[in-house]
């Protein structure tokens, strides 16, 4: 746990108890700050209560005196709604931050690595840490990604923080602690908790605002909100931006087409890697993650040739295009975090001959747009509330099976892919899981214990023939 031993004889607020939360006002206490913490959920501040952490209705507490009220990111603050205790801190000027802006004041003297954008952020600092630890620096991971910020090791100097982090934590971040910011791409997403696209951008923006001046902006310029945002800060001159991109040649940047990364930061284009060779990152998607990742090891001195090896042992990210196992020519693909249809899109970009389990909990738009895939897909298994429009949608263009639940889809899709030659079995739902499962982590897991069982049958039948 993060020693915050400036904040002792301070009175902090806390919001959600979750377990970022519960780890902040633990860490608090523990430093000698008083602490008041709140939760919607009875069960929650129970459960602090059990914990030792002082409980009181924040929504009806007086904030003089507060320094600070540190706000679980996933509580809205300002749109659709801001959350009453929100409310009432921003009424008595207290500031609103997150246990990440605790962390970084924490630890001044590391350095801290920041990633965000609407998709791949993820892989993205997994690969990154993945290169810092073959490169011999010590590291701790987390962010929106593994364990709460306040729960990580102290590092001090020479340690370096590698952290994702979401347009929510943005808006909670205060202190210019950042030696670089990469930022992947922006979509549409979050509206509602931004106030529109403009709000969003905004959010993704701030990544830069907290990178120290001389520090690094690795931006991908395949989309425009990006572009505009790499321009300004190439105007501005207060920090090296370094343009990144699946599209086109960047000049001082570092770009990959055709399935080869390119160095062109020092004047030269530079063939760095053959990404076919880095079979844990497939997809022109993944060519942007790799493109960040490298951006962003090069720009704290990690040599070229010890990134680019790094990049080729990428283990991948569990649930993120995660190769299960493969059987009788058919590869078992666990994309159990695409939970929307822009996510499932770059799954099946990158194979044939695919058997689709897909379904859950729907979200707005469903799998509309994904049209230019659907020659990809020999048939389609759905699952969960979202199967009856999937079918609707996919209707006399891809076959379908109404399987319903995981297992049966899993193995459906195993009995009819095993017929064919090279063909691959995608857990890609384009949806959220919580119809079924706890989370996109259970759903994969299951999706996992699921194909094993699958492998071990299989190789009982063979062993008995």
């Amino acid at each position: 746990m993060i020693d915050l031993s400036f904040t002792a004889g301070q009175r902090y607020a806390v919001l959600g108890l979750g377990a970022s939360g519960m780890t902040a006002a633990r860490a608090l206490l523990a430093s000698g700050a008083r602490v008041t913490a709140w939760d919607d959920a009875a069960a929650k501040r129970d459960a602090a209560l059990g914990a030792g952490i002082p409980v009181g209705n924040l929504a009806e507490s007086d904030f003089a005196g507060i320094d600070a009220l540190v706000m679980s990111p996933g509580i809205p603050h300002a749109f659709p709604k801001p959350h009453p205790v929100a409310a009432n801190a921003t009424a008595a000027g207290v500031p609103l931050i997150s246990d990440i802006e605790l962390l970084v004041r924490a630890q001044p003297e590391a350095r801290f690595l920041g990633i965000t954008g609407t998709n791949g952020k993820s892989t993205t600092t997994a690969l990154l840490a993945h290169i810092l630890d073959q490169a011999g620096l010590t590291l701790e991971v987390g962010g929106n990604l593994g364990p709460a910020a306040l729960g990580l090791k102290a590092l001090g100097a020479g340690g370096n923080y590698v952290l994702e982090l979401s347009s929510y934590q943005l808006e909670l971040l205060h202190t210019r602690a950042f030696a670089v910011g990469v930022l992947l791409n922006i979509t549409p997403d979050h509206l509602d908790r931004h106030g529109g696209m403009d709000g969003y951008i905004a959010a993704k923006h701030r990544m830069f605002a907290m990178v120290r001046d001389g520090g690094t902006a690795v931006i991908g310029v395949d989309d425009e909100p990006c572009r505009a945002i790499a321009a300004e800060l190439e105007a501005e001159g207060r920090l090296k931006v370094v343009g990144i991109s699946v599209t086109r040649t960047v000049g001082g940047g570092v770009y990959a087409l055709g399935g080869r990364l390119v160095d062109d930061t020092v004047g030269r284009a530079t063939r760095l890697l053959d990404l076919h060779e880095a079979v844990t990152l497939p997809g022109s998607h993944n060519a942007q993650n790799a493109a960040a990742a490298f951006s962003a090891a090069r720009a704290i001195g990690i040599d070229s040739e010890r990134i680019v090896r790094a990049i080729v042992t990428y283990p991948g990210l569990a649930h993120r295009q995660e190769r299960v196992a493969s059987l009788d020519n058919v590869l078992f693909i666990n994309d159990s975090k695409a939970t929307n249809g822009d996510a499932t899109a770059k799954a099946l970009a990158c194979y044939d001959n695919i058997y689709w389990i897909a379904g859950g909990l729907p979200k707005e738009g469903g799998i509309n747009g994904l049209d230019a895939f659907w020659p990809r897909i020999r048939r389609a298994f759905l699952i969960g509330q979202a199967a009856d429009d999937f079918a609707t949608t996919l209707a006399g263009q891809v076959p379908t099976t109404m399987s319903g639940t995981l297992d049966v889809a899993t193995r459906e899709a195993f009995a009819a892919a095993r017929a064919d030659k090279n063909a691959v079995v995608l857990l890609s739902p384009a949806c959220a899981s919580f119809d079924q499962f706890a989370n996109f982590e259970a759903r994969g897991e299951a999706f996992k214990t699921l194909v094993r069982e699958i492998v071990r049958e299989a190789q009982r039948e063979g062993a008995s023939a």
